[in-house]
């Protein structure tokens, strides 16, 4: 059991909710301090959120009391660089005990790739139980970079994000889940209307490909489905994503090398598709939802937290696509690291500092 942390700061901010007939600023109260490098938020209970540590665990938090709890059961996990405890969801029709999806970078031959797993949560014992290794990726590597992944669901299908493992050439290569994104069945199967079934030179469990190390995934309220992803420096992108195609990545890229002024690659090219919204310089996103409710004025609008530039990152929707962008809470030079909406319509937002938010 951790010490309960409630802490009540308010600040006005440059978002909008509605109050009194009038569309005002939302405020951000701190439920708690003390996660220790959280990474993915689901909602489990009715005011229950649990949260997966980058370093191995998951907690429970209580958003009414700001009492934490930890959670037994979580996989053995290589925590290292940009590996560890990932990301952690559930299907919009979750009900109390059903399954759980979490990623996480797991050992293999002495290196790590990312991995799939779902399990149960009894509340009640605080452990994790019936844990099931839906897939170990083929993405192994020795660098500790670019395992992605987010986690994303329709109505009967579990979608993830890989990352390339920090090896460029991963985004074209078709024989490994390096750089793609992943569809399968909810119990780990692969459906046999994946693009690639049957193609000997691809994997089966491949949706979409040519992607670098996407963060973000959401399905909007019009079942498109969106992925935003880090790009090199400079080059961000929002994706929208259809099955099968190419993303680029690192053929296509809008971004510049570490080392120099130099572009990665060109700018674009046939066959492969271009991004819906570029960043230039990278915000560095690192989650993405769209918001289904309008209780803070942006039904439908795609919400990303930056962490490079340590703000909430509004992309305003109309129609399926991009039209404008707000940026929020700046000025508390964190890195927005997850964000949830609830049953309730209420958006929470996790930072690297350890601190869980909630907009009022």
């Amino acid at each position: 059991m951790r010490a309960s942390s409630l802490v009540s700061l308010a600040l006005i901010a440059s978002g909008l909710l509605f109050s009194g007939g009038v569309w005002s600023q939302p405020s951000v109260e701190v439920v708690y301090r003390g996660l220790d490098s959280p990474w993915g938020m689901a909602e489990v209970a009715p005011g229950k959120l649990l949260i997966s540590e980058k370093g191995g665990h998951f907690v429970l938090v209580d958003v009414q009391s700001g009492d934490v709890r930890d959670i037994a059961g979580a996989p053995k996990v290589v925590a290292n660089g940009q590996g560890g405890l990932l990301d952690v969801a559930v299907p919009r029709n979750y009900t109390p005990g059903g399954w759980i999806y979490f990623t996480y970078s797991a050992p293999v031959q002495g290196e790590a790739a990312t991995a799939l797993a779902r399990a149960r949560l009894n509340i009640k014992s605080g452990m994790l139980t019936d844990r099931q290794t839906l897939l170990v990726t083929t993405s192994i590597s020795d660098t500790s970079r670019h395992f992605g992944s987010r986690i994303a669901f329709d109505d009967d299908h579990v979608f993830f994000t890989v990352g390339d493992r920090g090896v460029r050439e991963n985004g074209q290569d078709l024989k490994n889940h390096a750089g793609t994104l992943i569809r399968l069945k909810r119990d780990g199967s692969v459906p046999d209307d994946n693009p690639f079934v049957g193609d000997g030179a691809a994997l089966d469990e491949i949706w979409s490909y040519g992607h670098r190390n996407a963060q973000g995934i959401s399905f909007d309220s019009g079942g498109r489905l969106w992925v935003i992803e880090h790009g090199p420096r400079g080059g961000d992108e929002l994706n929208l994503i259809a099955k099968g195609e190419n993303y680029g990545w690192p053929v296509v890229s809008q971004g510049k090398e570490y080392w120099g002024p130099f572009d990665v690659g060109v700018k674009q090219k046939e066959g492969m598709q271009p991004a819906a919204k570029v960043y230039v310089p990278s915000i560095a996103p690192g989650s993405l939802i769209s918001v289904r409710s309008d209780k803070y004025g942006w039904k439908d609008d795609l919400l990303s937290g930056a962490l490079k530039l340590t703000h909430l990152n509004r992309i305003v929707m109309q129609e399926g696509k991009p039209v404008g962008e707000e940026r929020y809470f700046e000025e508390r030079g964190q890195r927005l690291r997850a964000l949830l909406e609830d049953s309730e319509g209420v958006i929470f937002i996790a930072t690297d500092a350890g601190e869980l938010w909630r907009l009022d």
